[in-house]
């Protein structure tokens, strides 16, 4: 190869590599301005079938309390970690399709596989210790003498069993869907 043809290749190469490295720089932001967009208690509830999920939020301790914390969906329903939020993101793309598509589009569409979607997010929930509950909530961090006693009894409880904290608060934030008759299916 001659020293033009050589010198006209590394420029190629340069540019080729700055180029990757630009596109790389936009693909994260991209992903990262995707995630926190979608983590939005707006984005959330933008959907007509979680306007019913929004007006149960906005009746509870996590909307509006004492303190003036507040935990959105994405606190509850979203992990912070990289890894499983992605993969979190992903299995909620599901959701929007059924939106999309009509499944849920309605609320009594919603309120007809609510018990069906609550159980899939309680085995999540389960299945991660409650890990998304635990940023805000840990045992080791509970004043239980300022608890009532049922609560400081079943929260004591609880933690020698190494119960998460699903298997007791599943009405928390939402109301708890009834159980379906076996006979209607």
């Amino acid at each position: 190869m001659s020293k033009p043809e050589a010198s006209s290749a590394k420029r190629f190469s340069l540019l080729a590599l700055g180029l990757m490295f630009v596109g790389g720089i936009a693909f994260v932001w991209a992903v990262d301005f995707g995630i926190k967009t979608t983590n939005t208690l707006e984005f959330c509830t933008s959907c007509h079938t979680m306007q019913t999920n929004f007006e149960e939020y906005k009746e509870s301790l996590h909307y509006k309390n004492t303190s003036g914390v507040q935990a959105t969906c994405a606190d509850c329903h979203v992990p912070k970690e990289l890894g499983p939020k992605l993969v979190t993101k992903i299995v909620a793309a599901k959701d929007v399709y059924h939106e999309i598509m009509g499944t849920i589009d309605t609320p009594e569409k919603f309120e007809a596989r609510r018990w069906y979607l609550a159980n899939q997010v309680w085995k999540r929930m389960e299945a991660s210790d409650s890990r998304e509950c635990r940023s805000c909530h840990d045992y080791a961090d509970m004043d239980l003498s300022e608890q009532s006693r049922s609560a400081r009894s079943r929260h004591s409880s609880a933690q020698d069993k190494g119960q998460t904290c699903i298997e007791c608060h599943k009405g928390v934030a939402h109301h708890e869907p009834t159980e379906p008759d076996d006979d209607a299916s």
